[in-house]
């Protein structure tokens, strides 16, 4: 009976603790279910306090800053990362990473077993996402926290791919010194990206995380050197690499030296670092020719031998408005000079560079003909008399030479005869911010520079021009939305700029350019040179490139040097003419835009009837040719067949299609035939007057002809162009006081011409009581 109570007791006791057990177990199970799928945030375990980048259009790091720990770290995917680096990483780090699921029982075993038998820790098992784990959570030696990053390595291997754990460790692994990270690493020891390391060189940076400051190359190349033959070893016998590789590898000196990161653009990455994101800035830039454009920009300056400063450059893509380059100073670091200035930037005068845009405007707006003959002599417009640079006078010349020579008088004739709120509207449109004051403030000094412009600004503007009318802002990111292109000039008006500022540059004038490949593509350029000789200024482009450049001192200290076509062009040039060709073509193809007009050979105005010598022109097809020649007249009755010639008493007001004289004489037999074939303007009518009432809509008339019934017709004030009418959408005229030419215009270029004046209500008299 004993016996039997005891085997009842022993078996109830067994069944107590196989429940306990059962229970525990289920338990534990349950517990480590849950701790396992238990909701997990990855990113900590995966994100990088990165630095600063700003790469180039290929991504080239330009320029870096430190994070936020004062460390070098430039994060990368894993396709930009050497696969030597990769398996020289896991060879060290964790033979099995890609067997087993976030913790080796294997290497624990191993670890354990080696540290029982030493009485010491002499050996670790942390794995590769253990250590990743480690990083996240701080560092701590003691068992639970071993523990601890056991559990969550294999939580994040449940939720996480192994190439985002391995991106993580290499992108976040120290190497030595402030550098965390594979990248930041190679770039300090070796000069080159982490795609490009050598077998030996990324067996030397895969050593380095287990002891950093032990074996960082620049201080134990000894110790270094002995870590990098072991990773090597352990790349062989795991079969990354071949014998003859490892004999290569291991033969190789360290090779490791102090290599600075890039500094180039450093006023743009400084711009850029104040809206950087957590991202590299990647740029239109390219580093080489960047660097090169730095070289030269320090170069030139450095040639004057401290007479000039500072000089600042532009290089654009014309068919993107990509900036390629750009150089805000000679030299970033010369603080005393203020080099950290950013030039590119700053408002300075542009001297004769804005005088293409005068030129353009007036083609136009049909108020100039490249062909036409200007009158270069004195000027007066009372308090302000415009002289030529050189205080020369060349006299009758083309517009075309007139610009091409930048001569300060036909520009302001121009100026005067498009208008000089036109102009200044037209800056405003191309992007040019500066202009704060009213347009009456510059007036007619506006076309040879008595303002302010940027050299960016400045730039964009003849990028506009070299992709024939279309503008857009320069764009600089690649990420940036591309902004879309405002037509502002017609594809002829530009192609007529072309014509007219092409020419050799001045160090091709004298020597033989032709070489093996040819000769060098065709250019255009305009210089400027501001009042006092404060700042030079040159813009060198054709249909692929542009080149923009500005020099003088940021303290506007004038000097005799500082002559656009003496300082600016020659360092334009030699950037422009380093620049690679592209296959396509340099030159703008004229297409059906330009048509060929016979044009009087004396004036280059449209010929009359009594032009008796003509020549062939090519104008911009939607250019009217009503501006015919007025110099040239029939005598008398016009019966005998003389011809006569006249020409304005000054350069004030020159106009060749309308010449003040004290008994003018107009081209009767072609106005006759104008009228004779159905054009007539009836409103206003010929030697109209028209008295101001001062009341509201009473001021106004509505422009009316013969033919406005049945054909579009384009009207002229004064020369200057006011819009079109149709035979449903008549135009309106206000009346300003004076006397006033109005000319209208059919498609097929008829036109007809009547003069009325407009005078203010006289006074009313005043009684006394």
């Amino acid at each position: 009976m004993k016996k039997y109570t005891t085997i009842t007791l022993r078996l109830a006791f067994g069944k107590r603790c196989y429940r306990r057990l059962f229970v525990t177990s289920v338990v534990g199970t349950v517990a480590c279910l849950a701790v396992l799928f238990w909701p997990m945030e990855v990113q900590p375990y995966l994100q990088t306090n990165a630095s600063g980048e700003m790469l180039d259009r290929s991504g080239r790091l330009m320029y870096a800053f430190l994070n936020r720990d004062d460390q070098w770290c430039f994060p990368r995917e894993l396709d930009a990362i050497s696969p030597y680096l990769i398996q020289a990483t896991i060879a060290a780090e964790d033979q099995r990473f890609y067997q087993h699921r976030g913790v080796d029982p294997l290497a624990v075993t191993r670890a354990a077993w080696q540290n029982v038998s030493e009485r010491t820790v002499v050996s670790g098992a942390s794995t590769i996402t253990m250590q990743v784990v480690k990083r996240a959570r701080g560092p701590s030696r003691s068992l639970w926290n071993k523990l601890c990053q056991a559990v969550q390595a294999v939580r994040l291997e449940r939720r996480v791919t192994k190439d985002q754990i391995l991106r993580s460790y290499l992108n976040g692994a120290p190497y030595g010194l402030n550098l965390v990270g594979c990248e930041a690493a190679s770039r300090r020891y070796f000069g080159k990206s982490a795609k490009e390391l050598s077998l030996s060189e990324a067996a030397l940076l895969a050593a380095m995380p287990k002891a950093p400051s032990m074996f960082t190359p620049l201080k134990h190349p000894e110790l270094a050197l002995a870590r990098r033959n072991y990773v090597l070893r352990r790349m062989r016998d795991e079969g990354a690499i071949s014998q003859d590789e490892f004999g290569r590898a291991t033969a190789d000196p360290l090779g490791s030296a102090w290599h600075d990161h890039p500094t180039l653009a450093p006023h743009l990455a400084m711009r850029l670092r104040r809206n950087a994101g957590p991202d590299p800035a990647r740029t239109t830039l390219d580093f080489d020719l960047q660097a090169r454009a730095e070289q030269f920009v320090c170069e030139a300056v450095a040639s004057f031998n401290g007479k000039v400063g500072n000089a600042a450059g532009i290089v654009v893509d014309v068919p993107t408005a990509s900036v390629l380059a750009r150089v805000g100073s000679a030299n970033f670091d010369d603080a005393e000079h203020g080099g950290q200035v950013d030039a590119c930037r700053a408002a300075r005068s542009p001297g004769s560079a804005l005088k293409p845009f005068t030129y353009a405007l007036a083609i136009e707006r049909n108020c100039l003909y490249s062909s036409e003959t200007m009158w270069d002599s004195t000027l007066d417009y009372g308090q302000y008399q415009p002289v030529n640079f050189d205080g020369r006078y060349r006299g009758l010349v083309s517009a075309s030479y007139a610009l091409r020579q930048s001569l300060n008088v036909p520009a302001v004739a121009v100026l005067d005869r498009v208008g000089f709120e036109n102009v200044y509207a037209f800056l405003k449109q191309v992007g040019f911010t500066t202009l704060k004051r009213p347009a009456a403030h510059y007036g007619l000094g506006l076309t040879i520079g008595n303002c302010e412009a940027r050299l960016e600004e400045l730039a964009a503007a003849y990028t506009m021009l070299a992709s024939l009318g279309a503008y857009r802002p320069l764009r600089i990111l690649e990420a940036a939305t591309p902004v879309p292109a405002k037509d502002l000039l017609s594809r002829g008006t530009c192609l007529e700029i072309f014509a007219m500022l092409e020419q050799p540059l001045p160090s091709e004038w004298t020597r033989d350019t032709v070489q093996a490949t040819g000769a060098p593509p065709r250019v255009c350029w305009k210089t400027g040179t501001s009042t006092g000789l404060r700042d030079a200024w040159a813009i060198v482009f054709n249909a692929q490139y542009l080149v923009a450049v500005w020099m003088g001192n940021n303290d506007g200290r004038p000097a005799p040097q500082l002559v656009g076509a003496k300082a600016a062009l020659p360092l334009a040039a030699r950037l422009f003419r380093s620049l690679e060709p592209r296959n396509g073509p340099s030159w703008p193809e004229p297409g059906e835009d330009l048509r060929e007009a016979t044009v009087c050979a004396v004036s280059g105005l449209p010929a009359t009837q009594w032009c008796d010598r003509t020549r062939e022109a090519l104008l911009p097809r939607a250019q009217y040719l009503h501006r015919a020649c007025d110099m040239h007249y029939p005598a008398g009755s016009g019966e005998s067949g003389a011809v006569l010639e006249r020409w304005p008493a000054t350069a004030k007001a020159w106009n060749l299609a309308k010449i003040r004289t004290d008994s003018t004489r107009k081209s009767a037999g072609a106005k006759k035939a104008s009228r004779e074939r159905g054009l007539q303007i009836t409103a206003p009518t010929n030697e109209a007057q028209y008295v101001l009432t001062g009341e509201r809509e009473g001021d106004r008339i509505k422009l009316a002809a013969s033919m406005d019934v049945q054909s579009a017709l384009h009207w002229y004030l004064d020369e200057r162009y006011l819009g079109a009418s149709a035979p449903e959408r008549p135009l309106y005229l206000s009346l300003q006081p004076g006397a006033h030419q109005l000319t209208c215009m059919t498609p097929a270029g008829l036109t007809d011409s009547a003069r009325f004046d407009v005078v203010l209500p006289p006074a009313r008299p005043v009684f006394s009581q």
